[in-house]
């Protein structure tokens, strides 16, 4: 079993993004729940998520970003000054009870969870990987980067750090972040910006100035299915990992790649992007004693069935579990309990709560545009060049 630490706090059974809001599902409650009916979390591997301090928040964010967030929970809104200059308050990201707090805790578990990987521990934070923030303003739903407070946290520590980002959309904040650090590289796989948010960035040739380079972007057009997604992925992350030769591995783990969720646009199924987690685990940069480098946030993931079913398989990777494919009969109850129903008519919808995986999809050769792709990523500059 491998030293892990799941990291999560009770606040997030509380009601969060108000109403109608695509994050406003449970997801990390519910993959707690899930997890419990497998029996699958020891009182040891639980950490309970503390609230960053104000100077870690300023590790990479304005102490002016950081001061009107934490007025807006005071006043109990956000004043229109700070909705116009940091994007607070908006429909995208709304106000909520515990505005500041609730997301100041997620990023600090973040830190928490680089901290198990300099204690010899993989750290799991399932509320983490709010990956477009920016330094001075709320975006995509996330108000505070700490996929980067996670990646500075190592950095402090001295470590080389590969960010490796399986989110459906483009981790534009991080790349943005480290853009110019050559100890951080960032690898994205995503939907194609030319057709999914935030609609620019994240191409293929996309680098730091003078061909230093700092990431690889690898978009993928509408549909990508898993031996798609594998293809591309077998090409790029053993390259990327023989060229950066990274110290530990920062994975951002959303789960909206996978084909069911409302705002991905690809097809995945849960056990195709395990696989992908599992590469991760496998090949992570070791500690002495053998255990990986490695710590694994949330991101993504809008279909709360889809989320925690995915997050409990990543969970039991992680913890070196082997968990039964058999939804225990408490966490059938548990996902059914949420009260999701958007797709109910859905052939799909009664393996929800059969199994954690998915009915394997039929088998159909990558597409030309795929293959290319692949193909592309041996020629990329990066690699064919020092």
């Amino acid at each position: 079993m491998n030293r892990a630490c799941f990291i999560a706090a009770a606040r997030y059974r509380r009601p969060m993004y108000g109403s109608n809001h695509p994050l406003a599902i449970p997801r990390v409650s519910l993959t707690q729940d899930l997890i419990a009916a497998y029996d699958a979390l020891r009182p040891e591997e639980f950490v309970t998520a503390r609230k960053a301090a104000d100077a870690e928040l300023q590790w990479f964010h304005t102490a002016e970003y950081v001061n009107a967030f934490k007025r807006a929970e005071a006043l109990g809104r956000v004043a229109p000054s700070t909705r116009a200059r940091h994007a607070l308050g908006t429909l995208e990201n709304p106000y909520f009870a515990q505005f500041f707090t609730t997301p100041a805790t997620a990023a600090g578990a973040s830190i928490q969870a680089a901290e198990a990987v300099l204690e010899g521990r993989i750290g799991f934070n399932p509320a983490g990987g709010m990956h477009h923030a920016r330094a001075d303003r709320a975006q995509g739903f996330c108000f505070f980067n700490d996929p980067v407070l996670g990646i500075l946290r190592l950095k402090r520590a001295g470590l080389r750090v590969l960010y490796v980002d399986i989110d459906a959309h483009h981790g534009d904040g991080v790349e943005e972040a480290f853009l110019d650090d050559p100890d951080v590289f960032t690898l994205s796989l995503h939907m194609d910006t030319a057709y999914a948010y935030p609609y620019r960035g994240g191409r293929f040739r996309d680098s730091a100035p003078q061909a230093a380079y700092t990431s690889l972007n690898l978009p993928l057009p509408r549909g990508t299915t898993d031996a798609e997604y594998r293809l591309v992925w077998q090409e790029a992350f053993p390259r990327v990992l023989g060229k950066f030769r990274p110290e530990a591995v920062f994975l951002l783990a959303g789960t909206d790649a996978i084909g069911y969720d409302p705002l991905g646009k690809l097809a995945l199924t849960t056990q195709g992007w395990l696989a992908v987690c599992a590469d991760v685990l496998r090949d992570a940069p070791r500690h002495a004693d053998g255990s990986a480098r490695l710590l694994a946030t949330g991101g993504g993931g809008y279909h709360p069935l889809v989320v925690a079913r995915a997050w409990t398989g990543l969970w039991g990777l992680l913890s070196g579990r082997e968990l039964p494919a058999a939804l225990p009969a408490a966490g059938a109850a548990a996902l059914r309990e949420s009260g999701w129903d958007l797709d109910e008519d859905e052939a799909h919808f009664a393996q929800f709560f059969m199994s954690r995986l998915d009915a394997d999809p039929p088998l159909a050769a990558p597409r030309p545009e795929i293959v290319q792709l692949a193909r592309a990523v041996a020629e990329h500059p990066y690699f064919r060049h020092g």
